[in-house]
């Protein structure tokens, strides 16, 4: 009777990873659709659209795709604009790099090749927040993430090949998603600013240049003042008394600490805590 109840442990790890991806799994069916129809309509066929959600896994970079083939734009317009905007897998990757030190060069390849945002997002609070969680745990929130895509785009692409689309709404789809990626990231007047800053600079290009490769400027440029301007209020704000406007203005507020901060403080706030209890019990001793 004791073995008929005993649970295989990894099985039960895949389902408990597989229970934490749920939610991203299921809000990427609709999404991947939506993709696939507009993919269909920019003219792949189903096959191709699943294809690409595979290779490209990038909902970002595949919405503009479908914008920049409808618009006949350059194949090098295409790869460079694709080229910038997946850059920033680059920075996410690299803080995710002290979780995989020694993991072997094959786990990180295919981790890296798998990873998007939302993943991130997920493995990055779950490697701060538990420490039982591991690559290989990070690797198959990648795989269900990706099979939930794949998904969505390969029935999206079906549903285009059987459906009429206008193809007026893949510039709208289009500007929707950066519009709502733009909102979601809003958590600091540093970041308003960049953006305000990036659509001030992308019509000037845009009109001086007459091609995307204007926003592509823009972007790269507006980055680099945000980074500079970052940097800035990082060292400044070590100097309470420092006057530097741009210091005051953008320094973040206490209420948007990230992860690791707050972790930071409770192993601190965990850490008096003993030194208290202690130092407690020595005077009883005493």
């Amino acid at each position: 009777m004791a073995k008929a109840h005993q649970i295989n442990p990894e099985r039960a790890r895949w389902l408990e990873v597989l229970g934490v991806s749920m939610p991203l799994c299921l809000s990427y069916l609709p999404i991947g659709i939506a993709c696939g129809i507009l993919l269909n309509a920019a003219g792949m066929n189903f096959v191709l659209t699943f294809l690409v959600s595979i290779m490209v896994f990038s909902g970002g970079a595949q919405f503009t795709l479908a914008s920049l083939l409808v618009s006949d734009a350059p194949i090098t317009s295409i790869f460079m604009t694709l080229f910038f905007l997946e850059l920033r897998y680059a920075l996410l990757g690299s803080s995710l790099s002290r979780y995989m030190r020694s993991e072997s060069q094959k786990l990180v390849l295919i981790f890296s090749a798998s990873m998007n945002d939302e993943n991130y997002a997920i493995n990055y609070l779950k490697f701060v927040t538990d420490k039982n969680w591991s690559a290989k745990d990070a690797l198959l929130v990648e795989y269900y993430s990706l099979a939930s895509w794949a998904t969505g785009n390969l029935l999206g692409g079906l549903i285009g090949s059987a459906v009429q689309i206008d193809l007026v709404i893949v510039d709208f789809a289009l500007t929707a998603l950066f519009i709502y990626m733009i909102v979601m990231q809003v958590r600091q007047r540093l970041t308003l600013f960049i953006g305000i800053l990036s659509a001030g600079l992308s019509i000037y290009f845009l009109t001086l240049v007459k091609s995307t490769l204007g926003i592509i400027l823009a972007t790269v440029l507006a980055s680099f003042v945000g980074f500079i301007i970052e940097n800035r209020v990082r060292h400044y704000s070590k100097d309470p008394d420092h006057t530097w406007i741009l210091g005051k203005l953008f320094r973040p507020s206490a209420t948007h600490n990230t992860v690791e901060d707050r972790q930071h403080i409770k192993k601190q706030e965990e850490a008096k805590a003993k030194v208290t209890k202690t130092d407690a019990q020595l005077d009883l001793k005493g």
